[in-house]
């Protein structure tokens, strides 16, 4: 399993467990928490680290 499915699958879980035990504005938070913390990693790489990753992602990793 990538590390990327790995990620999904977490977040998958914690969004279904969110929803079954926490009331709907703490479910919209931890949603939004989901979704904001890969943005905001990314967002706070440097132009040449993002250049980096976009070269790794299209040759794979390894390569």
């Amino acid at each position: 399993m990538s590390p990327v499915q790995k990620y999904a699958v977490g977040a998958g879980a914690a969004v279904l467990l969110s929803l079954i035990f926490l009331p709907g504005w703490l479910t919209l938070l931890v949603v939004l928490g989901v979704v904001a913390a890969p943005v905001v990693g990314y967002l706070m790489l440097d132009p040449s680290q993002r250049e980096r990753l976009k070269r790794a992602r299209r040759r794979g990793i390894g390569h």
